[in-house]
C-alpha cells in the first residue's frame, strides 16, 4: 500500500474521471502526453572515496558531499506508447516551460490533438502560458487535483530515473549525460502506461478515509475538515 495526501480540491471527482478517462481510452486522433518537471537535481559528490563492501561489514560513504550544479528536467510521456520527450534547463520558470511546449509542438504530427496532464505549479498558469495556449489550440490542458500528483504518469518515470542513474553524479555534464541516457534507454523499450484502479473505488477510499468529505460530481464546493489526512490507497500499476 501507498500513502497518499488527500486532496482538497472541490473539483476533485470531475478532475480524477477526467485523467483517468484519458489513461483508459484516449481520444482518436490525439496523443496523451504527461508533463512535469524535475527541478533543481543536483549533481554531487562525496568529499572522500567510500570503502568497498568486504565480509561483515556494508559498503560505505562519506556524510558529506560536494554540489556541482543543478538542472531541471522537462518531460512529456506519451502513456500510450510509453516514449519520452525530454531535456534539461537551467532553471524551472514560464519561460521555460513554453520552451519546452514549442519542442512538444515541433516533435508531435501537426494532425493531432495534444491532451497535456499536468500540476498546479504557478509557471503552468502563467499569463503569458494562456497566451501561448491561445496561439496553439491544438494543446489542450487538464490539471490535476490539489495534492494529487500520483495522478500524474509521468511521476512514475522520474521515480524511476532517480532510483537507477542519479547517484555519484560527479558533475554536471555527467548528470546531463546520465538523464539523456536514461530517456534514450526508455525510448528503445518503450513501456506504454497503464492504469488499473477503478476511480469510482478511489473515491470511496477517500469517502470511508474521510467521511467528513462531501464531493460534488460537478465540481461544487465541498467541506473537508480532515483534508491534512492521508488515504491508504494502491492507484496505479506502471510496469518497470
Amino acid at each position: 500500500m501507498r500513502r497518499f495526501k488527500l486532496s482538497n480540491d472541490p473539483q476533485f471527482v470531475a478532475k480524477l474521471r477526467d485523467i483517468v478517462g484519458l489513461y483508459v481510452n484516449p481520444p482518436d486522433h490525439a496523443i496523451v502526453l504527461s508533463i512535469d518537471e524535475k527541478s533543481q537535481i543536483q549533481a554531487l559528490d562525496r568529499t572522500q572515496p567510500g570503502l568497498p563492501m568486504k565480509k561483515r561489514r556494508a559498503a560505505t560513504l562519506t556524510h558529506d558531499y560536494k554540489r556541482h550544479g543543478t538542472t531541471t528536467l522537462f518531460a512529456a510521456l506519451d502513456v500510450l506508447e510509453g516514449k519520452v520527450i525530454g531535456q534539461c534547463m537551467k532553471r524551472h520558470r514560464h519561460q521555460e516551460f513554453i520552451r519546452f511546449l514549442n519542442v512538444i509542438d515541433t516533435r508531435v504530427p501537426a494532425k493531432k490533438t495534444i491532451h497535456a496532464i499536468i500540476d498546479n505549479y504557478a509557471a503552468h498558469k502563467h499569463p503569458k502560458v494562456l497566451e501561448w495556449l491561445a496561439r496553439h489550440p491544438r494543446f489542450v490542458f487538464h490539471f490535476t487535483p490539489t495534492s494529487a500528483s500520483w495522478l500524474n504518469a509521468v511521476e512514475g518515470l522520474f521515480a524511476l530515473l532517480t532510483k537507477r542513474r542519479l547517484k555519484r553524479i560527479r558533475s554536471l555534464q555527467e548528470l546531463k549525460e546520465a538523464i539523456h541516457s536514461f530517456i534514450d534507454d526508455t525510448n528503445g523499450n518503450p513501456q506504454p502506461f497503464m492504469w488499473t484502479k477503478d476511480p469510482d473505488k478511489i473515491i470511496a477510499a477517500v469517502k470511508r478515509r474521510a467521511p467528513s468529505v462531501r464531493f460534488d460530481p460537478l465540481g461544487g464546493r465541498h467541506s473537508a475538515r480532515n483534508a491534512g489526512m492521508a488515504c491508504f490507497i494502491v492507484l496505479t500499476n506502471s510496469p518497470e
